[in-house]
């Protein structure tokens, strides 16, 4: 599998209660909260695409997975 570039920046606003327990538990499992982020983006990605993550072919999974719910729906 690839390298993966981390050049993306995304900006998320949260709760800063909520962001203090996520670094505390982050902190906990010796990971950054950028790792444990990009972690559950992926998850997401595999969850929703039904596929592994793979960073060389970043458009065909999510395509795939819209392409099967229009069939599900009957289009």
């Amino acid at each position: 599998m690839a390298i993966e570039q981390r050049t993306a920046r995304l900006t998320v606003l949260i709760d800063p209660r909520k962001k203090a327990v996520f670094e505390r538990l982050c902190a906990e499992e010796d990971a950054t909260p950028s790792q444990v982020v990009r972690r559950l983006i992926r998850d997401y990605i595999e969850h929703r695409t039904g596929s592994p993550w793979d960073p060389e072919d970043c458009g065909d999974g999510a395509q795939a997975a819209a392409n099967r719910r229009g069939r599900r729906r009957g289009r």
